[in-house]
């Protein structure tokens, strides 16, 4: 018999979920989404792109590799908390260092376990993202129910500034030599893809999402890069009104989040996903070779087609629900995806993007 704390996943729906705990003994709220991903889940708690959501991984076995020292992606946990069904608290693998229940106790993060994630993905996938409480402290399922219906909702939050660097910063990584320089605005970045830019003979500067215009251009960029974050795109007005005057002074990259406000700063809108694409198995067709690309994904939130302006281009689509993975602006020097092409976790059926950008900064030297 076990001897863990119960814990309680209540939904702003009405329904509670029983389970026990492996994580922090704490309360969490936020919006709860499911991850498709296999494996990965190092990377996964540690993306600042999770934060203000629960995360409910579908694959039924999650602690079995541990933790190491090398796949996190970020320096700490950013999900509200973890839900799975079966933990496995004795890993199993060379590289790992401690289990993932002392990971997330380490963080103050929430977890639970003994959950049926089949039927918890089935109900997220027919309502939508539900704003959701777990809590080992009160189990008074009522209680809990009222508090996930006060929980605000994700759209109007802008989540990129509590994630973003505090302070510019210089990310060195390997010894590659260095013939571009790229800043990056942190919107909630991600360490692979940082890693990606210093293995492509890239110089990265990593700045606040705050950072102006001026304080960018004065670093004599090659090029500029707007990251993955959380929340809504719509919300984080500044850096909006900053890309807009960026756009055409340098080559630009946007990934995720970033790609969300490149699509606002060119005059597009966005809009929220039901459930949103979060795992590393989501089809995308690259429009001008007619190639599938097998992708990982994380957002809630979309560019809208028919908003962008007649000089954007789209280049991907989605296969599953045919919407926009990416745009191209050639007269403006300017690219972007939906998706994540740095591949972490995998698959790495993109990374030639990377390669695409360091040809556009080439192009303009």
């Amino acid at each position: 018999m076990s001897t863990r704390p119960e814990a309680l996943l209540a939904l702003e729906n009405g329904m509670v979920f029983h389970g026990l705990s492996f994580g922090a003994q704490r309360e969490s709220a936020g919006e709860t989404i499911f991850h498709t991903g296999m494996t990965g889940y190092q990377e996964i708690i540690t993306d600042p792109s999770y934060k203000g959501q629960l995360v409910v991984m579908t694959t039924p076995h999650i602690g079995n590799t541990g933790i190491n020292f090398f796949d996190s992606e970020s320096d700490r946990v950013h999900v509200e908390a973890l839900i799975v069904k079966e933990y496995c608290d004795t890993p199993s693998n060379w590289r790992s260092k401690k289990s993932l229940a002392a990971f997330l106790k380490e963080f103050n993060v929430p977890a639970m376990e003994g959950v049926d994630t089949r039927y918890l993905t089935r109900v997220l996938r027919q309502e939508g993202s539900l704003r959701a409480v777990l809590s080992t402290q009160d189990l008074n399922p009522d209680s809990l129910v009222q508090k996930a219906k006060n929980t605000p909702p994700l759209e109007g939050q802008n989540l990129a500034k509590t994630v973003s660097t505090p302070h510019p910063y210089l990310f060195k990584e390997s010894s590659h030599p260095s013939k571009f320089h790229v800043v990056v605005f942190d919107l909630g970045i991600k360490q692979s893809i940082l890693k990606r830019f210093s293995k492509n003979q890239c110089r990265v500067t990593v700045v606040p999402c705050s950072a102006t215009s001026n304080d960018v251009l004065n670093l004599k960029p090659d090029g500029i890069f707007l990251s993955n974050g959380p929340g809504d795109p719509a919300a984080v007005k500044n850096m909006i009104e900053t890309a807009q005057k960026l756009i055409g002074k340098k080559p630009m990259f946007g990934i995720c989040l970033g790609h969300q406000i490149l699509a606002l700063a060119l005059g597009g809108t966005t809009s929220k996903l039901k459930f949103g694409h979060h795992g590393g198995n989501h089809p995308v067709q690259h429009l001008s070779s007619k190639k599938i690309e097998i992708t990982s994904q994380n957002h809630c939130f979309v560019v809208d087609p028919d908003s962008l302006p007649k000089t954007a281009e789209l280049t991907h689509v989605n296969l599953n629900d045919h919407t926009v993975e990416g745009f191209r602006d050639t007269d403006r020097q300017l690219m972007s995806v939906q998706y994540h092409p740095e591949s972490a976790p995998g698959p790495q059926d993109s990374t030639y993007l990377f390669n695409e950008f360091v040809a556009m900064m080439e192009k303009n030297l």
